[in-house]
């Protein structure tokens, strides 16, 4: 039995190489950011949890809203 996408604490470029595994990390991150963004009230939604600019993880309180969003990576 294999074990589902766990919500925890995620690294932006760990869970951006998640969403996009097929190409570099920094344009994983870019990509990732634009679906954030793209999506109605998310970016507002994960700075009203703490997400500072410049922010290096998502706590998992934010990788689960990320998640309802976008679906499981």
């Amino acid at each position: 039995m294999t074990k589902g996408f766990v919500i925890r604490t995620y690294g932006r470029t760990e869970l951006a190489q998640l969403y996009n595994p097929l190409i570099c990390s920094r344009s994983a991150l870019r990509k990732l950011d634009q679906w954030i963004d793209r999506y109605p009230g998310l970016r507002v939604a994960l700075v009203a949890l703490g997400l500072l600019p410049g922010a290096r993880c998502y706590t998992p309180a934010m990788v689960q809203i990320i998640v309802n969003a976008l679906g499981e990576p």
